[in-house]
Formats: C-alpha cells, structure tokens, sequence
C-alpha cells in the first residue's frame, strides 16, 4: 500500500493543494518498506488526485481538503483521511495502528496569500 501525505515540513499541512509536496510511504501490514518525497507540481484544480493515482498512491492524508478534491480522490480509487494533525511520523504511526479516522470534513476555505486553511 503507497500512503501520501500533504506535507509541510515535518507536519501534515493542513490544505494538501497548497502544501509543499507529499511525504509517500510503501507499507506492508504495519511495516514500512521505503518511502520519498514528490515535490508538489503545482495546485490546479482536478490535477493532483489523477496525479498521484498514476504514482499509485492508495491513501491520501491531509489536514483539509475541498470536496471536489475529495470527490476526484474517491472517483480515482485513492482513499481519503482529513482532520489529521501533527508530526507526519506520528500520524503515520497513528494511521498503520488503526487509530487515525477521517473527520470527513470539507474544506470550503482555500489557502491564499500565505493564509491557513480554517476548516
């Protein structure tokens, strides 16, 4: 199983179109095989969902996201977890122990102009 994460820094950015790339990580069970960095290649709508099912990533994990987004992710078979916070290697830990659930929240605010996602 590939698993992405909109990341920043070390975190889980909390919007994944404006993040600075996706921490993916080869999982099998609760075993961590390899993992890389893909920078993002920039935020257009309906892109990113198509471009990392052609990396084959299976999970997506992110702080927010618009539910367009989320949609695209469904209708590309990558499953979607919103609401995660914190240290990318925590969340994963969290998430491969069965203790990460999705809020199923919608982000409705878009980061702009250096602003956070709210929602």
């Amino acid at each position: 199983m590939r698993i992405a994460f909109a990341k920043e820094s070390e975190k889980v950015a909390m919007h994944f179109g404006h993040c600075e790339g996706f921490e993916v990580y080869d999982v099998d069970g609760k075993e961590v095989l390899k993992n890389e960095f893909i920078e993002n290649p920039g935020h257009r709508p309906g892109f990113l969902p198509v471009f990392l099912a052609e990396k084959n990533v299976n999970v997506i994990i992110a702080g927010g996201m618009g539910k367009m987004a989320q949609d695209l992710f469904n209708e590309n078979g990558i499953n979607v977890i919103v609401g995660a916070d914190g240290e990318i290697k925590n969340v994963l830990n969290d998430y491969l122990n069965n203790n990460l659930k999705s809020t199923d929240s919608v982000c409705e605010e878009h980061a702009h102009h250096g602003e956070g996602c709210n929602h």
